[in-house]
């Protein structure tokens, strides 16, 4: 037994030394750092247990690279401490939500770590549990399909969770399993539900507890559930931020409550602390949140400016770098994509849209957000030619991703080509299909949710729907695509000004007045002189006040 427990003990000192961790530690808490309070009960010796608690704080804000060197450090202070390589196996999965078939390097870095723990051997059988469930992660990774490893490490927790009801951490981390392995496609959102309710009894029990705030947020990041997460994004900032996910994460609430501002203002820090912490991939991430928001309340100005700096941003994001925030290298290439395509379809700039050059990734479905924007802008500008190339370009797309098990992104871009096909089908004449064919894209959208990297649709189905109605001069039908789109997008700039002009065309001057005024409230901030659209609004809105009343 003495014999198992040296070689286990020898085993940790190479893997200590052979990442570093014996240097100078690059991620040593600095003064005041405030990461929300974490008590997790552990055998390790009394110097680790503060270390452990600290790992697994970072952890909870989703520090991944801290938080294995914290994990790491644990180590050094009591090489015994087997639990920590569970803490070091769950960091390197990474960001949870992030939908990416995760790489064979990174899957045998987490299986090395459940090995090396199971090795070393944990001392109680509580801690042995918590290594076999992340184990379920990375077993047989070779053959089985990383779904079903997510269902099964979710379906461990669960065990671990009713084996220890005494143990708080032990429901956390099975509310995040559950959230995280949600069906975008169950629309009673049950594990969502099921998730957030777990979380709020202890949230209410531990209020300055990180991972608590924050899975509640991403738990609720739904449309019909947002509101429930408002009162965890108000507070999660406050329990930890010297975490730049823990500055951004409010503002998934936010945006999908429409509150613009607060978004802007979120990631405005968040931005900035990813940039001191050199984590370029959440700082780009930060910012296409930021051009959203900027969009909505037209602070085009804004806008301009953070797509002037781009370029600066993308000359220090390093896709090959081991991730140490939430976002990974995906997360970059899909803001790098995003941001100009945004701010081409949000202005309606179709010869801009239909100029912009799809970035080289490894994330495919990142080139397809390009080639959906410069369809869309071809087929306004009745470039034919170019929009059929962009139709195949996105046919070529979506068959990859088929192929690569990615089935979430290929229906994404499937999404996107129906609505370029459908668009190309109205230049070309052919209206009944362009409808037929943007409907489906519309319903194709309504079966799926969007995915944490993206603050909403580059364009919304139903409203590009809503506005080819009104092209084909059916401005009530059109109306009634705007308020759907509404209800999960709302205070969007473009479906709210579209509901006015849809209401005023269908003689429903009421509904009309009272999304002109929404428009102008949602853009209180907006730059003077004003978009064309908002002097229309003030002006709508004045000769409807003028009127005399009957």
């Amino acid at each position: 037994m003495l014999r198992a427990r040296l070689t286990g003990w020898a085993a940790a000192l190479v893997f200590v030394a052979s990442t570093g961790v014996a240097q100078e530690h690059q991620h040593a808490p600095a003064p005041g750092e405030k990461l929300g309070t974490v008590r997790f009960a552990t055998s390790c010796n009394a110097a680790a247990q503060p270390q452990f608690d600290r790992a697994v704080a970072l952890l909870h804000s989703f520090q991944f690279g801290p938080a294995t060197e914290a994990f790491r450090n644990t180590l050094q202070a009591d090489l015994s401490c087997a639990i920590a390589y569970w803490g070091i196996a769950l960091s390197q999965w990474t960001n949870p939500f992030a939908a990416v078939t995760r790489s064979a390097q990174r899957l045998q870095l987490g299986l090395e770590a459940v090995e090396h723990g199971k090795k070393l051997g944990a001392k109680t059988e509580r801690e042995r549990a918590y290594l076999d469930a992340v184990s379920r992660l990375y077993a047989d990774f070779e053959k089985t399909d990383q779904r079903a490893r997510v269902l099964a490490y979710e379906q461990a927790m669960s065990r671990v969770a009713s084996a220890y009801p005494d143990d708080r951490e032990a429901a956390i981390f099975y509310a995040l399993a559950l959230a995280a392995a949600a069906d975008p496609a169950d629309k009673t959102y049950a594990k969502q539900l099921k998730a957030g309710a777990i979380l709020e009894k202890l949230f209410a029990e531990q209020p300055d507890h990180p991972g608590l705030a924050h899975y509640i947020i991403h738990s609720y990041d739904f449309a019909p559930l947002a509101p429930k997460a408002i009162d965890a994004a108000r507070r999660y900032s406050q329990i930890a931020p010297s975490a730049p996910h823990a500055l951004h994460m409010p503002s998934h609430t936010f945006t999908r409550v429409g509150y613009w501002q607060d978004s802007i203002e979120s990631n405005i820090a968040a931005g900035a602390a990813a940039r001191r912490e050199g984590q370029t991939a959440e700082e780009l991430h930060t910012i296409d949140y930021r051009m959203y928001a900027y969009l909505q309340t037209a602070q085009d100005a804004a806008a301009e400016r953070l797509l002037r700096e781009l370029p600066e941003v993308a000359s220090r994001f390093d896709p090959d770098a081991s991730p140490s925030g939430a976002a990974g290298a995906s997360a970059g290439f899909f803001a790098l994509a995003a941001i100009p395509a945004r701010h081409a379809l949000e202005h309606r700039a179709w010869a801009e849209a239909a100029k912009l050059q799809p970035r080289p990734s490894p994330f495919r479905y990142t080139e397809a957000i390009t080639y959906f924007v410069r369809g869309l802008g071809a087929a306004h500008t009745g470039d034919i030619a170019t929009a059929q190339s962009a139709i195949a370009a996105l046919e070529q797309i979506r068959n990859q991703l088929t192929q690569g098990n990615e089935g979430y992104w290929a229906q994404q871009v499937e999404i996107q080509r129906r609505g370029v096909s459908a668009w190309t089908a109205l230049a070309e004449g052919r209206t009944a299909d362009a409808l037929r064919e943007m409907q489906t894209a519309a319903d194709l959208e309504d079966g799926t949710e969007k995915n944490a990297v993206t603050p909403g649709p580059i364009a919304p189905a139903r409203e590009l729907l809503g506005e080819m109605l009104l092209q084909v001069s059916e401005p009530a039908q059109a109306l009634k695509q705007f308020e759907v789109t509404l209800k999960k997008e709302p205070n969007r700039f473009r479906a709210t000004f579209d509901a006015a002009q849809a209401a005023t065309l269908a003689a429903d001057h009421e509904t009309a007045q009272r999304y002109y005024n929404q428009l102008l409230k949602i853009c209180e901030r907006a730059d003077k002189p004003a978009r064309p659209e908002l002097d229309e609004a003030r002006k709508a809105v004045t000769v409807a006040q003028d009127a005399p009343r009957e």
